[in-house]
């Protein structure tokens, strides 16, 4: 997604919110943070897509700009060494909403949709399966972007040693596999579920 594209859904999610004035400075701290050097996946590429998804399947939120602020702060903090990142991620965001003068249920639902980016529960609420949607729409991507987003995930985690990382990656990809859907949106479980599937199993063979 080009600047000046990631501009205009910056501005547009906060008057969705209410805001007349988006924060100019916070939007070039959180591309500052997805542009840090131990991010492989987790990068404006990644934001940049999610967003572009966003815009495409918008239409199919109840709130389209706490859909798209979670978006933007769903990687806001991204430490590979930790396992608090979503929810330091979700914590920026509600301090950032609550700042802005927005109500409370309104961070507090934006809290939420960050932490449902653990994909550790199935997704309640159509802006929640949308966000998820978008989240994983990687997996559903063609061959060629499917692979390259498994070279730079492996890359985020190259510290730790192929014996253990490679398995733990396979039972990651395996679990995406074994669930009965993978994307709850009806177009992009359309668009993508298939291909998924198929990126899916041929990259647990080849950690096989």
């Amino acid at each position: 997604m080009a600047p000046e594209a990631l501009r205009d859904n910056w501005n547009a999610a906060w008057c969705a919110l209410g805001v007349a004035a988006a924060d100019e400075a916070l939007c070039i701290e959180l591309q500052r943070r997805y542009g840090e050097p131990q991010r492989h996946y987790h990068t404006l590429q990644h934001l940049g897509e999610c967003l572009a998804w966003f815009e495409r399947e918008k239409e199919a939120a109840e709130r389209p700009g706490e859909v798209a602020l979670a978006l933007w702060f769903h990687d806001a903090v991204y430490d590979v060494h930790a396992h608090d990142s979503e929810a330091r991620s979700a914590d920026w965001a509600r301090g950032a909403i609550l700042s802005a003068g927005v109500p409370a249920d309104a961070a507090e639902r934006v809290h939420a949709l960050v932490m449902a980016t653990r994909h550790d529960a199935v997704p309640e609420g159509r802006d929640a399966e949308l966000l998820v949607d978008i989240d994983l729409s990687i997996l559903g991507a063609d061959p060629a972007r499917f692979d390259e987003y498994e070279r730079q995930v492996h890359a985020e985690y190259a510290f730790v040693p192929d014996e253990v990382r490679r398995p733990r990656r396979r039972a990651i990809l395996q679990r995406f596999l074994a669930r009965k859907a993978i994307y709850a949106t009806p177009r992009m479980h359309a668009l993508l579920e298939a291909r998924a599937r198929a990126n899916l199993a041929r990259s647990i063979a080849a950690l096989a």
